[in-house]
């Protein structure tokens, strides 16, 4: 299949490389030039406007915020301007259910298909194709984007022909990865400072009631202090959390939790944790119980 990939961060560079490795034709974009050098070194061909990445029977995005897919889909010779009628934007960015709406909308005005498609997993699942795929859309479209789907992921998980179905999920699972983060840190910060060890006090953990990988994972940065460079920054975690504010607010559905999460988040950003991986945000209760800050 003939792709257009923008957005070669952390996950979007390893998913773009395994299209290639699957025997996709993969046309690369991103505003950075040397990451789309790299992958050029991969078999890509390097695109140097977004409109060159939509000449292709897809287009993937993978960027950081609703501020960014909205700026390369509907900005001059954006995506909705360049794309082939009958073509089909994957978004895979984690973004409000909002834009979705304005994303399917506007797509379908132009001919166009849209599928919302975010995956759970960090760069290193990305790396290994192990992505979870959450995708919703037509359900035609959903299917003939498969072989994207398999080649970046381990499983798809298909949740109906809404797109902003997908999102919502992705945003609440974000969340609940956000809670456990926080009371991870604070069970770690608790005992550590009794003097149990962190990593056997994880084994612990992982060997009984908490064998899940987001405990192992999580709970492994946390053990380790392992912060850097970031997996997942500290300040895409807070905007995640205001995501699901924000959707909370929209349905009515209080979540206390995620109030606090945003104050959590907040206050790691302004003790200088911005670039921080959002596991971060668990080391606040050890600081704030006089062990280092995570920064320093």
């Amino acid at each position: 299949m003939r792709i257009g990939f923008i957005g070669l961060g952390n996950m979007g560079a390893a998913m773009a490389a395994n299209l290639l490795t699957a025997g996709h034709a993969v046309t690369a974009y991103n505003r950075s030039a040397d990451k789309v050098t790299a992958l050029a070194a991969q078999g890509a061909h390097p695109a140097t406007s977004v409109a060159e990445a939509c000449d292709a029977e897809a287009v993937v995005t993978m960027l950081a915020n609703d501020a960014a897919v909205d700026a390369v889909t509907f900005g001059d010779n954006g995506i909705l301007a360049a794309l082939p009628a009958g073509a089909t934007h994957i978004s895979c960015s984690t973004i409000s259910v909002e834009l979705a709406d304005q994303l399917a909308a506007r797509h379908a005005e132009a001919g166009q298909r849209f599928v919302s498609a975010p995956v759970f997993g960090r760069p290193e699942a990305a790396a290994a194709a192990k992505l979870f795929v959450v995708a919703a859309g037509a359900p035609s479209v959903v299917e003939a984007m498969g072989p994207i789907f398999d080649a970046i992921g381990q499983r798809t998980f298909v949740l109906g022909e809404e797109p902003r179905a997908a999102n919502l999920v992705k945003i609440s699972g974000n969340f609940l990865i956000a809670s456990v983060i926080e009371s991870v840190g604070e069970a770690m910060a608790l005992v550590a400072k009794a003097g149990v060890d962190k990593q056997q006090y994880l084994e612990l953990l992982t060997s009984t009631l908490f064998d899940a990988p987001v405990y192992r994972t999580y709970g492994g940065l946390l053990a380790r202090g392992e912060f850097t460079p970031p997996g997942f920054a500290a300040s895409l975690g807070l905007k995640d959390v205001k995501l699901a504010l924000s959707a909370g607010e929209a349905l009515q559905v209080p979540l206390p939790v995620a109030s606090l999460l945003r104050d959590r988040f907040l206050t790691l950003l302004a003790t200088g944790g911005a670039d921080l991986d959002w596991a971060a945000v668990g080391a606040l209760s050890a600081w704030e119980s006089g062990a280092d800050h995570p920064a320093d």
